[in-house]
């Protein structure tokens, strides 16, 4: 009733392949901006911004990244984290021996490091596939990690090893750095992301996007179609690896302030790859759903008894979250394999045919 395609007319192929052809659905776009502009920041405090909203949209970046490459190309990969902490790294590289240069270039830059490390690792893709890659991007990994250990000239032979924040200032704003306002680092995080996923949104509905899916559903086939697997695979750990180089940087100068090589190790690439799968493969969208449901939603119920008043101590909520967390992550993969996303898509499709069931 709400949700219908009928009435609206589409006369060229224009508007028929527009990001949002349904009028719906661009309403729906434009409540989520004015949220995400309007309402988060004037009700949100400085421990929502810090813990909660940034880190969400970073983890989202980084899950659209990983899903560039594994849920549109199908290559598996277990080394986002490291890639992740290539753009940190060359971030902090960037902003020291370019001072003069505004950081949101240096953000850019830092992806662009990374996508040439992912370029590098992503060559063995031409030869081998499946679970035999995965090992691969985690030797990726592992490589990485040692480099940011015992390279010093990373982090400019800091003694504690740890590579910090500088204060950077836009329009004479401060946007990065310890004195920067948090709402202010929202903003600057928010509008690159949209940006980023606007990006990835129509790259993947363009030539080289139907080039991935083509080398995802079958290889072969697509390489006698025309395709070429080098170009098509290549391209996919390239832009994979600038968006997770990105999230990096946006990790170190925009929420963390300073990070060590923990903050890039394998659980970063686990998390972001359960971010992706519960979110849905293939789906931009599913990316921040996947986000809030691993990083945002534990938060939320951690601080729940604190809200009813109920006297919970720490250690057992956080027992009880993660079990409550897997059972959800059970549940739902039983209920629908391809995530979120998908449970998303299948409530749209209802909503088109409502009161009238399907056939």
């Amino acid at each position: 009733m709400f949700y219908r395609e009928a009435g609206q007319f589409k006369t060229n192929y224009k508007d028929d392949q527009a990001m949002f052809p349904i009028l719906q659905d661009r309403i729906g776009m434009l409540f989520i901006l004015v949220i995400a502009f309007g309402i988060i920041p004037a009700f949100a405090n400085t421990l929502v911004f810090n813990s909660i909203m940034i880190p969400f949209l970073i983890w989202s970046l980084a899950a659209i990244g990983l899903n560039i490459l594994t849920g549109y190309c199908g290559q598996l990969s277990l080394g986002t984290g490291a890639f992740m902490g290539v753009g940190a790294y060359s971030c902090y590289k960037l902003t020291t021996i370019f001072p003069e240069v505004n950081i949101i270039v240096h953000f850019f830059l830092s992806g662009f490091f990374a996508a040439a490390i992912g370029v590098a690792f992503g060559l063995p893709s031409l030869r081998i596939k499946g679970l035999y890659l995965a090992i691969t991007t985690l030797a990726a990994q592992f490589f990485l990690e040692w480099c940011f250990i015992r390279i010093p000239w990373l982090y400019n032979y800091n003694d504690s090893g740890a590579i910090d924040s500088t204060t950077r200032s836009l329009f004479g704003v401060t946007i990065a750095g310890a004195s920067a306002e948090p709402m202010v680092r929202y903003y600057v995080v928010l509008c690159i992301v949209i940006f980023l996923a606007w990006i990835a949104s129509n790259v993947i509905r363009g030539r080289i996007g139907r080039s991935w899916m083509m080398i995802r559903d079958m290889d072969i086939a697509a390489e006698l179609m025309g395709i070429k697997p080098l170009h098509a695979k290549l391209s996919a750990f390239a832009m994979s690896s600038f968006y997770c180089g990105v999230a990096g940087s946006l990790m170190v100068f925009m929420w963390l302030g300073s990070a060590e090589v923990e903050s890039f190790d394998i659980n970063k690439s686990f998390l972001v790859l359960f971010m992706v799968i519960i979110g849905g493969l293939g789906s931009i969208k599913g990316c921040f759903m996947g986000a809030f449901f691993i990083f945002v939603l534990p938060i939320m119920m951690r601080a729940l008894p604190g809200y009813l008043g109920l006297d919970v101590g720490a250690a057992t909520m956080e027992h009880v979250t993660a079990m409550f967390i897997g059972a959800l992550i059970i549940f739902f993969l039983i209920v629908e394999p391809h995530g979120f996303a998908r449970l998303w898509g299948i409530g749209k499709e209802k909503l088109r045919n409502w009161p009238f069931p399907y056939g």
